[in-house]
């Protein structure tokens, strides 16, 4: 069996993480890594004065962990400018948002091309490379350049934008070009991969196939789908069990019998985080009868803190939940509990499963692990309803959410309603469609038919 090297912006630490607080990719991944040998590479999240010209290596059992310190011009216009001023607002359908910087764009090539130069030496002809995100859309390109012909694929776990929003980016050629060394690349959703194609066929003067082969800037390779999972039996045995957790049982104590409505998303602007306060506070106006017996509890894990537009909608989001708790809230009843703050996915489990609603709204998402994390965490007896956003990937998969147009705040205030005064079979039935589905495409699951599929060159969807 092929070794596996893993490419990705950030790696786990070499010792995993206590139980219950490492994500379900950082299992898959370091379980595959285990099972064929091999590397583990990326960014130590570390800023130095200056860069090395080796990486940081630890060996554990049969997997290799190597970093790269990043320099702060490096950090500045790589990480923090085109990768995350750039692409990820552009991907994200935000245009108002996008930075578009020569300076920038070449902070990104640099990095791909240092970080490709530092994992090199480190190869073997017959390892298998999975490279994954936006951070590295060049990478393979410049393996290439250097004479590496292993087999390389790449994932996409955030959305690929149609034809007339990428082709605003000055270097969407290049980008596509480079993306073209890959062997296979794997899009969340039916939606983002035929924004590529379209790209291949109209931009690109490429081919497609029906079997997802695709014929572009002089190679050929395949393009396909593969939805990510989580590892759903390991998290809904963590729900179960968080009745020990002194987190849960302060929470429910708090809640006084009160319906819970919950949102966990990191701090970022393309979750839609004040469209979903504004739709709380619409049902709360248009339906009375919610006050006083409803709880909103929604967690912001910190998230780029040190980026301007992350420090606005942090500003905003706070003023508005404080606006709907100064409107509504009585001495003995506080509307929306907001916290800046991060908890374990032990704790976040629990949670979930004490809770009456999930409300999971992005504007855009490639697909959000928290809409399927919320079903697995349920209770077959007495489940909760999801209502979730049409524009995240899992609206794809999961039938039995209750699915709304984030945009229209009244229309997520009808659908919350709804979810709140669901007969206890309604629920049942939704939850047991979506559980099958997430139990069947897990996270294993993604990770085995991805890299089936880049070493046997099988067909792709």
């Amino acid at each position: 069996m092929s070794r596996l090297v893993v490419v990705s912006n950030r790696v786990a630490g070499a010792r995993p993480a206590k139980s219950g607080s490492e994500g379900g990719l950082a299992v898959a991944v370091r379980a595959a890594l285990r099972e064929r040998g091999g590397i583990w590479f990326g960014w130590s999240g570390k800023v130095l004065a200056r860069d090395y010209d080796v990486p940081n290596v630890a060996e554990v059992g049969r997997i290799t962990y190597a970093t790269v310190d990043l320099t702060q011009r490096d950090y500045d216009e790589y990480y923090k400018g085109f990768a995350n001023s750039t692409l990820w607002p552009l991907f994200h359908y935000r245009l108002d948002l996008t930075e578009f910087a020569h300076r920038t764009w070449a902070g990104y090539q640099r990095v791909n091309s240092l970080f490709a130069h530092r994992l090199h030496p480190l190869l073997r002809d017959t390892d298998v490379i999975w490279v994954h995100d936006y951070h590295f859309a060049l990478f393979a390109e410049r393996l290439r350049s250097a004479g590496c012909k292993q087999k390389m694929g790449f994932f996409l776990h955030i959305p690929w934008p149609a034809l007339q929003v990428f082709t605003a980016l000055p270097m969407h050629r290049d980008i596509v070009k480079a993306l073209c060394a890959f062997d296979l690349i794997g899009f969340q959703t039916k939606e983002d991969l035929s924004c590529f194609q379209d790209y291949i066929r109209r931009e690109a003067g490429g081919e497609v196939g029906r079997n997802g082969t695709i014929k572009a800037f002089g190679r050929v390779l395949r393009a396909g789908t593969f939805p990510i999972g989580i590892d759903t039996e390991d998290f809904a045995k963590m729900a179960a069990e968080s009745g020990e957790s002194k987190q849960v049982h302060r929470l429910k104590q708090s809640l006084q019998a009160r319906d819970l409505i919950i949102g966990v998303d990191r701090l970022d602007y393309s979750k839609g985080l004040i469209n979903r306060v504004e739709a709380f506070e619409q049902l709360l106006t248009s339906y009375p009868e919610n006050r006083g017996k409803v709880v909103f509890l929604q967690i912001n894990p910190p998230s780029r803190s040190d980026v301007a537009d992350y420090i606005e909608i942090r500003r905003d989001l706070e003023a508005t939940a404080g606006r709907v708790n100064g409107t509504f809230a009585e001495y003995d009843w506080v509307p929306i509990r907001y916290l800046n703050k991060s908890f374990s996915r032990r704790v976040l489990a629990g949670f979930f499963r004490s809770s009456r609603v999930g409300l999971v709204t992005p504007l855009r998402d490639g697909m959000n692990l928290v809409a399927k994390e919320f079903v697995a965490a349920q209770s077959s007896k007495d489940p909760g309803v999801l209502v979730l956003s049409r524009f995240a990937g899992a609206a794809r998969e999961l039938d039995g959410a209750l699915v709304v147009n984030p945009y229209d705040v009244e229309g997520v205030a009808e659908r919350l309603q709804e979810a709140l005064t669901m007969p206890l079979k309604a629920r049942r039935e939704r939850w047991r469609s979506m559980y099958r589905a997430i139990v069947e495409n897990d996270v294993t699951a993604w990770r085995e038919n991805f890299l089936l599929a880049l070493q046997r060159g099988s067909r792709v969807h």
